[in-house]
């Protein structure tokens, strides 16, 4: 098998073996802890510009299917993995990984001490690398390190570029796509939601025509702070319409009302990071994938209360209003991939629809009698 090198950006060196597309890519190195979902991580548009080490020592076992893509065309900027199945058994195996890879120009690299990279990142935080051939030119590969340009607009490069509509005869919901996974969306249309998906700078005025019972944020790549437009829509809608955040639209939200976020060494990726719910005084396993999250200390002169903290760090992993009918969380609840345990938060912003809309017919109805 012809030999591939991962080069970071501090000159540590890797060599293994290439699967995939044959192409060099450069990209943030980060780690994912899940056993399994890798079809989703490729496909999870917050991945866009990175290049994901994948923990488990085995992958691509049960290959690629038609049915648990989380978008179309996958953001990810390369893949590093200890061991590649290049025979997958499973009945809704349609292809190896190798090949859908390959087909979607993203690089791989096999072979390589997994274990040893992700105590390099851990110790160290998330630094860029490139994946490419082995007989690259050193100074080349630094040169290509260091004058690449950083991304900066993910949310613009996986958002929807025009609105559109599934169809539904429940609440209106209207779904800022900031890098939808498509999970957010089977979430909503299972409970027949009527969902209009608009772009991430679509406006406040344009948003409000559409007469929407609820507004979702949904997950997406990069810095919260590079979406300026999108933060002061939340401003500008949040007293008129209920708003459910999810992972980057819980950054926006928190800096719409006027917390802070940072930037973490190494981020959360993964199936099985514990948070505790501090109302219920529960705990749950959830997925998360994020490099961002909001600062806990700048809460204090919000109009933010915090309801749930993640339990290995104590990050802040959920928020809620105190006047308005707004709250989000910083992991996944549609679960593709990960634990099922917080699904019912898809629930919970639907009941505050129904509040809000019965509040709303409550004062209608005294100030016509007023009249």
């Amino acid at each position: 098998m012809e030999k591939r090198q991962l080069v970071l950006e501090d000159g540590t060196t890797f060599t293994g073996e290439a699967f995939g597309s044959k192409e060099a890519s450069v990209g943030e190195v980060v780690f994912n802890t899940g056993m399994t979902g890798y079809q989703e991580i490729l496909s999870d548009p917050s991945y866009c510009g990175q290049i994901v080490t994948m923990t488990y020592p085995l992958i691509g076992n049960y290959g690629v299917n038609r049915d648990d893509f989380e978008t179309i065309n996958p953001s990810i900027h390369g893949l590093i993995v200890k061991e590649v199945c290049d025979y997958p058994s499973n009945y809704r195996s349609e292809e190896s990984l190798d090949s859908y890879l390959s087909a979607n120009n993203i690089p791989g690299i096999a072979g390589i001490d997994t274990r040893r990279l992700t105590k390099i990142i851990r110790k160290h935080g998330t630094m860029r690398g490139i994946i490419t051939a082995v007989e690259s030119d050193e100074s080349e590969n630094r040169r290509l390190l260091e004058e690449t340009p950083v991304i900066i607009d993910q949310v613009d490069r996986v958002s929807t570029v025009k609105p559109y509509v599934v169809p539904g005869r429940g609440y209106r919901i209207v779904l800022v796509d900031l890098g939808m996974k498509h999970g957010i969306l089977r979430e909503l249309t299972k409970r027949h939601c009527h969902v209009t998906v608009v772009p991430y700078h679509y406006s406040a005025d344009k948003i409000l025509r559409l007469k929407p019972d609820g507004i979702m944020l949904t997950n997406g790549p990069g810095d919260p702070k590079h979406v300026p437009e999108t933060i002061e829509m939340i401003r500008e809608i949040m007293a008129h319409v209920p708003i459910f955040g999810i992972c980057l639209g819980h950054q926006l939200l928190a800096l719409a009302s006027g917390a802070d976020t940072e930037k973490m060494k190494f981020g959360h990726r993964g199936s099985n990071h514990p948070v505790k719910d501090l109302i219920l005084n529960k705990t749950y396993m959830t997925s998360q994938n994020h490099g961002y999250a909001v600062k806990l200390a700048s809460l204090e002169q919000t109009d933010l209360k915090l309801t749930q903290i993640a339990l290995n760090d104590g990050t802040v992993e959920g928020i809620e209003h105190k006047t308005y009918p707004a709250f989000s969380v910083q992991y996944h609840p549609e679960s593709s991939p990960g634990p099922e345990d917080t699904n019912q938060l898809f629930d919970q912003f639907l009941s505050k629809i129904a509040f809000s809309k019965s509040t709303i017919k409550e004062d209608a109805s005294c100030q016509s009698v007023k009249i």
